[in-house]
């Protein structure tokens, strides 16, 4: 008897022997058949098998039960096995199977040549559990190799579906030789689904266009009136006149392909401006009169725009401060603020603050003014010089009038006028609060001014307007302006508007200068009054407005056409830099004024008891006839004559005269 196998060196495992797993599988199943007829056979009584008994066999105790139990397990895995087989069978296609003769003479075979170095040669005491280990460990990694018994005809293999066997043959061409070939195939391939898809996108959107929208935008003359009725009765749905809104807009953006055949651009116009009346409260004069201004898009967007308030912003009085020491004030009070612009060098923009504005200690100390950035614009446009003579025609609350001595650092002179005696208060509060002490404050009908006093460098006119410009911040002008105001309103402008040119000292070596301004966008208020005073004031002329930004002026506008250097005004809208809408022109005087062309002409029902005065008082803060002076108090001779007097005593105690005995010498001259 030879060494044991437990008594060897170990060493390295032998390679696997492919043949001989095969032939171990051939007899396992080939015992699983006998296994099988052995159970069939049990219940018939033919084969009484013995059961296993508890005594020692080759010195292994209860080796049949050992046995057993092996072989059970060796069954289980050989119906796994056979279950795999099988199903590998079933896919790749039918398969020869070896016949038990040849079976039973390998098996022969392969147990002699393991038997070999064993102790006693026994099968079931050395084979069975070496044959279960290798069957064990090694089952689940070899059927995933490539034997001979599960993967022989796995190059042979088929695909099941069209999409792998493409993959396949396209990795089987794939060569260092065709790849760039393959490459442009592919790129040509998915050019095409790119293209297919944006037809597919094309012809869904046109079909969109020519079958769903066309035929909801406007309806039928019947339908509208019935709708009409029942509209009356209820409220309008915001959210279906806004979507009428948006597609009208597209419509007329585009009225070539979208417009239905059997309507007109006027249809279309007529009903976004129902709609427009309808969903933001207009009145159907008014928003006529704007949608006119711009192209149905752009119009939409300045009505969604006056929908929002603008950003709060305040101006930095640089009398008293600079503007980042003023941020850096606010910041430190909780206040979240960063400059308007480029464009300005004293404007603060305001997000957030933990305090109000008009309360801060350096709001009372005068060192920011709340003020719109659109005011900013006119008196940047005027460019006032120090040492100047400035006339603020309509100066409150005192903005644009504290902006200007600011500008000027306090020197020269500006007359700040305002016709509201109500309003000159605040200007007045305004002026001392800032600081602005070059300023004189006075009343008067502006329209009178060129006889009050002249001879000014520089003139501001900030006219009284229908404020279409700033609905955002007063929404009752959507329907309290009337066709009346647009009449009455433009009359008194141009009439300002010449008084300001006459107001002007042509032979001025710094200035000689007239900005006009309104805070409305409507044509009639702007360009035509521009209009009118360059074709009554020969002696004018316009000028650029200096400003980096803005819209130019109208030169032509529904049929009227206006100067050519129209094209120098400048126009602001909310939609297109978030401020207030604004109109800014500046004309330049290069030679005196017409003989009386002071005089004031008045307008069409004004005066007459026709009801014109109120517009005009409530413009002006005065009356006809003289009383505008009453109401804004007239004047007290005695309280005069008092300060008269008093400023007598002083120059006398200047000039080292007793007042007190000069007055005495008197009366006693006079008593004598």
């Amino acid at each position: 008897m030879g060494v044991g196998r437990r008594m060897k060196k170990q060493g390295p495992p032998p390679p696997l022997d492919e043949s001989r797993i095969s032939s171990l599988k051939k007899r396992k199943a080939l015992d699983t058949e006998d296994s099988t007829q052995a159970k069939k056979r049990r219940p018939s009584g033919n084969v009484a098998r013995k059961a296993p008994s508890g005594k020692p066999i080759n010195g292994v105790a209860n080796s049949g039960l050992k046995h057993g139990t092996k072989g059970d397990f060796l069954n289980d895995s050989a119906k796994q096995a056979g279950k795999r087989n099988q199903q590998a069978t079933s896919f790749r296609g039918a398969r020869k199977q070896a016949s038990p003769a040849e079976s039973s003479d390998d098996d022969a075979a392969d147990l002699l040549g393991a038997g070999e170095g064993s102790e006693d040669g026994s099968l079931g005491a050395i084979d069975d559990e070496d044959i279960d280990l290798e069957i064990g460990g090694l089952q689940d990694d070899f059927l995933e190799s490539g034997s001979s018994v599960y993967d022989s005809d796995q190059g042979n293999a088929r695909a099941m579906f069209s999409e792998d066997e493409g993959d396949s043959d396209a990795e089987e061409k794939l060569t260092a030789a065709n790849i760039e070939g393959l490459s442009r195939r592919l790129d040509a391939t998915q050019e095409d689904e790119a293209a297919e898809a944006q037809l597919e996108l094309e012809e869904a959107a046109l079909q969109t266009n020519i079958d769903g929208d066309r035929s909801r935008v406007l309806q039928d003359a019947d339908d509208d009136e019935e709708g009409a009725t029942a509209a009356s009765r209820l409220a309008p749905d915001l959210q279906l006149l806004r979507t009428r809104i948006t597609d009208t807009v597209r419509v007329l953006d585009d009225f070539a392909k979208l417009s239905e055949d059997d309507r007109s651009r006027a249809d279309y116009t007529a009903q976004l401006l129902k709609d427009i009346c309808a969903y933001y409260g207009y009145s159907p004069f008014l928003a006529a009169k704007l949608l006119n201004l711009f192209p149905p898009r752009e119009a939409f967007a300045f009505f969604e725009a006056n929908e929002s308030p603008r950003p709060l912003t305040i101006r930095t009085n640089t009398l008293k401060t600079h503007r980042r020491e003023l941020a850096q004030s606010l910041i430190n009070r909780g206040v979240t603020l960063e400059p308007v612009g480029k464009w300005s060098k004293v404007g603060l923009q305001i997000f957030e603050s933990q305090v109000p504005l008009g309360a801060t200690p350096e709001y009372l100390a005068g060192h920011y003014m709340l003020q719109a950035a659109s005011s900013f614009l006119p008196v940047m446009a005027l460019a006032p010089q120090p040492d100047e003579r400035i006339l603020d025609m309509a100066a409150a609350p005192g903005g644009k009038t504290t902006y200007i001595s600011a500008l000027m650092k306090n020197t020269g002179c500006v007359f700040a006028n305002d016709a509201n005696k109500a309003r000159a208060k605040a200007l007045i509060g305004n002026i001392h609060r800032l600081g602005a002490k070059n300023t004189i404050v006075c009343s008067h009908d502006a329209r009178e001014f060129p006889k009050v006093i002249g001879g000014f460098d520089r003139v501001l006119l900030d006219a009284p307007c229908s404020g279409t410009g700033v609905i955002a911040k007063d929404p009752s002008v959507k329907t309290n302006k009337t066709e009346r105001d647009f009449m009455l309103l433009p009359h008194l402008q141009k009439q300002l508007l010449l008084a300001a040119i006459d107001s002007v000292d042509h032979a001025s070596r710094t200035g000689g200068y007239v900005v006009y301004s309104t805070c409305s966008v409507t044509v009639e208020e702007n360009e035509q009054v521009v209009q009118y005073a360059l074709r009554k004031r020969p002696n004018v002329k316009l000028v650029e407005t200096g400003l980096v930004f803005g819209v130019e002026g109208f030169v032509n506008y529904m049929g009227k056409a206006f100067d050519r250097d129209m094209k120098m005004t400048r126009r602001y809208y909310p939609h297109k830099y978030n401020v207030d809408g604004f109109f800014v022109s500046k004309l330049r005087k290069t030679g005196p004024s017409p003989a009386g062309a002071g005089a004031v002409v008045e307008a069409p029902g004004v005066g007459n008891g026709s009801g014109g005065e109120s517009l005009m008082d409530v413009e002006m803060g005065g009356e006809e006839d003289g009383e505008g002076d009453e109401a804004f108090g007239g004047w007290d001779e005695g309280e005069d004559e008092a300060y008269i007097e008093k400023g007598r005593r002083r120059r006398m105690k200047k000039k080292g005269i007793d007042p007190k005995a000069k007055k005495v010498n008197g009366k006693a001259d006079g008593t004598s």
